[in-house]
């Protein structure tokens, strides 16, 4: 089954942006267009995407700057990246805006299509399985449903990367989870720029947890991670 979704597509290059919006919306895709990341911007606020596509390099506004105001106003909708730029840096700093997915130019369409409808099937899946589903852990509570943490009523709204590896941590609190394991499960690969990504989001759960002294979580060198709980 082929998920369809509303995109928003930033990109600046004609050619390649005609052909991407004829390509989706051949797949049942509803596609919105901008030629700029402040137009991109403009666009997201006035329609309700369900994912987004923004090329890095842009008139007035670049796609890392783009993707930072939207996670500040969505922190759940999906977005990837295109990009000519192939530096392990660029892919990271990618990440760290809030990306879910990162494609180097050139491209085959039918690779984007697929990338579109893993992210679409993941989130599908984390809203059905995430129903209910609330965890408690030293002073902190974490809504998977909702993709919600709260530490001492501060709350903290995830991306759906950070809940999904909130829950694989909680589901094996104090216990090891393994590296391939998480990537496997949440990235469908473990290649070595992959598994970098993934220290981002450890990276990020960290800082939302630093607020519980209770909690840490802990490198497993070589191994993977733990959740670790202090038990009262």
């Amino acid at each position: 089954m082929n998920l369809k979704a509303k995109i928003l597509l930033v990109e600046d290059d004609l050619n390649l942006s005609s052909l991407l919006c004829e390509f989706l919306e051949t797949k049942g895709h509803s596609v919105v267009h901008a030629l700029d990341g402040s137009k991109g911007m403009r666009l997201f606020m006035n329609n309700h995407v369900n994912l987004c596509i923004l090329d890095v390099m842009l008139p007035l506004k670049d796609g890392f700057t783009l993707a930072t105001e939207i996670r500040q106003l969505n922190k759940h909708i999906p977005i990837i990246f295109l990009t000519a730029r192939n530096r392990d840096d660029d892919r990271i700093h990618g990440f760290r805006s809030g990306c879910d997915d990162y494609i180097t130019k050139p491209f085959s369409s039918e690779e984007l299509n697929l990338r579109i409808q893993a992210i679409l099937k993941r989130c599908l899946n984390m809203k059905a399985e995430g129903k209910g589903e609330i965890y408690f852990f030293g002073k902190s509570r974490f809504d998977s449903g909702n993709m919600l943490l709260v530490i001492n009523d501060k709350q903290h709204q995830l991306t759906p990367k950070e809940s999904a590896l909130l829950k694989l941590l909680c589901l094996n609190k104090n216990n090891l989870l393994p590296r391939e394991q998480a990537l496997h499960e949440i990235w469908g690969d473990a290649d070595y720029f992959i598994g970098r990504s993934m220290d981002v989001f450890i990276a990020r759960l960290r800082k939302y947890l630093k607020d519980d002294p209770e909690v840490s979580i802990q490198n497993v060198h070589g191994s993977g991670f733990k959740l670790e709980v202090k038990e009262l």
